[in-house]
Parts: structure tokens; C-alpha cells; sequence
């Protein structure tokens, strides 16, 4: 039985009993009024924590509302990952406060209904805030999952891109080594070397034979390679010689001309890959 009726109830039967006995006790009824008037006042303090807690548990669907427009806009921002950790610790807190809500309603519901201004209109506004904790959880539970699904596409994108990355560093690897190679094989195709030197030189570094009535032949066997002077054929375009020098190697006429000058020849290449296309060696007898 509520505590206020039941001191309306003990209030009455010692006025009765004090009736039966003459005049009442006015101290006793005296007591009796206060009591009533503390209870009174608990039971509109406990209305008065009820008004604020409804204030509070209504804005917190504020709070939710405010979380799902930065989730939506976070979600497709994947490299804002500290603003989705405040987001969670967000959560964190909102769920902490919505079972303090809880708590505290169900708190006050067990005080109001033992206080004097406790009816079924007190009790539907009780239930409706109980049904909008629960909801407001629900939707914390719904913005957890969409992070969670968010961060989980975001690692999922993560891991493509870098393997994408590896897959461009690997690709872009094996073409600087093909670029590498073929620049080698360029370079070595078009290497070419000369010597400018007397006939004693020439027989000294075995690049050439002569002998009393035997025609002179060119590097065969072991001739000595450091000799000549490394070159490239798109660069190399002519040559100072002495007025004596004559061109023992083979190479193509109309592939080259001298030109003569006093006492000074200059041999000009006109046309490289021509020049080059019997041998890849330059031999001038300078004396």
C-alpha cells in the first residue's frame, strides 16, 4: 500500500480513537501533518528528477542525430581514421549515460509509485521514456555497426591498394630493368673502337702481321684489345690524321670521305651504320 495512504489511513483512526476518548491530541496530529508534508515534498522532488531526466534523455537523440551526419560524412573521408576513433569513444559514452538513464528511471519509477502523485498518466510518460532509452540504443547499436562496416571497407581498400602499390612498385621495377637492359644492349651495339698508330705500334700490339712479300694481316689471334680507344658510332662523326695515315680495316666506300688539308687529313663518317656494318674496329696506319 502507497505510504502517503497509509498515513491517511493511521491519521484517521487516531483522530477516531482521540473522538472516543474526548478531545484530540493536537501534538500527535501536529506530528502526523509533517510527516505527510516530508513525504509530499520527496514525492515532488522525485517529479521534478523525473521532468529533468526526460529533458536529458531527449536531447539525447540529439546527441545520436549529431553522430550520424559526421558518420556519413566520415565514411567517405577514409583517411579522417582519427575522427572515427572519436566517433567510437563517442558511442562508448553515449551507451554508458543511456544505462545511467535506465537506472535512474527505473529508480524513480519505484519511489513515484509509492508517492502520493503517482497515476497512470505519470506511469505512460515513465514507459514512453523507457521505449525512447531502448530506442536511442538501438540506433547507437545501428551507428556501431555502420563504423564498424565502414572501417572494415576501409581496411579492405587499404589492403587492395597496397597490393596494388606492390604490384606498381614490382611492374615499375621489371621496366626499369627491361629500360636497363635494352639501354646495355643499345650501348653495346653501337660500341665501337679505334687506334691511330704507327705500323712498328700496330706490329708491337699484334693487330697486325707483315712479313717480306706477304700482305699485311689484320688482328688475327691474340692482338691486344687495350690498344684501341672505346667509342660510340652516334658520336664518333670524324677524325684529325696525319697526312701519311691510310685506313687498314675494311669498311664500305661512300660510307665515309677524307678531307685534305696541309700536311693533315680528317677522315669524316657520313654514314655510321654503314661504316660500322663489316666490323665494329678502326684501324690507321699514322706513318
Amino acid at each position: 500500500m502507497p505510504q502517503v495512504k497509509l498515513s491517511a489511513i493511521i491519521l484517521l483512526t487516531v483522530i477516531v480513537l482521540q473522538g472516543c476518548k474526548g478531545k484530540p491530541d493536537t501534538s500527535s496530529q501536529q506530528a502526523l501533518m509533517e510527516a505527510s508534508k516530508m513525504e509530499l515534498a520527496t514525492a515532488v522532488n522525485e517529479r521534478d528528477r523525473l521532468i529533468s531526466l526526460i529533458g536529458e534523455i531527449t536531447s539525447g537523440m540529439d546527441q545520436i542525430k549529431h553522430l550520424e551526419n559526421i558518420l556519413t560524412v566520415t565514411a567517405s573521408q577514409p583517411e579522417q581514421a582519427s575522427q572515427r576513433q572519436q566517433i567510437l569513444a563517442d558511442i562508448s559514452s553515449i551507451r554508458s549515460t543511456l544505462r545511467q538513464r535506465r537506472e535512474q528511471l527505473t529508480e524513480l519509477e519505484a519511489k513515484l509509485k509509492e508517492s502520493a502523485l503517482y497515476n497512470d498518466k505519470l506511469q505512460y510518460t515513465i514507459d514512453a521514456m523507457r521505449t525512447q532509452i531502448e530506442n536511442q540504443a538501438k540506433e547507437i547499436d545501428n551507428l556501431n555497426s555502420q563504423l564498424m562496416s565502414a572501417n572494415e571497407q576501409i581496411g579492405n581498400l587499404s589492403v587492395a591498394v597496397d597490393s596494388l602499390n606492390r604490384t606498381v612498385t614490382m611492374v615499375s621495377g621489371e621496366r626499369d630493368s627491361t629500360i636497363s637492359a635494352y639501354t646495355d644492349l643499345e650501348n653495346e651495339a653501337n660500341t665501337c673502337y679505334y687506334t691511330v698508330a704507327t705500323k712498328s705500334e700496330l706490329k708491337k700490339h699484334k693487330i697486325i702481321e707483315t712479313g717480306f712479300l706477304r700482305k699485311t694481316i689484320l688482328m688475327k689471334g691474340d692482338f691486344d684489345r687495350g690498344f684501341f680507344v672505346i667509342s660510340d658510332k652516334r658520336n664518333l662523326d670524324s677524325l684529325n690524321l696525319t697526312h701519311k695515315a691510310r685506313i687498314l680495316t675494311n669498311h664500305p666506300e661512300g660510307s665515309y670521305n677524307i678531307k685534305k688539308g696541309d700536311n693533315i687529313k680528317t677522315l669524316i663518317i657520313n654514314n655510321p651504320d654503314q661504316f660500322w656494318s663489316i666490323s665494329n674496329f678502326l684501324v690507321i696506319q699514322s706513318d
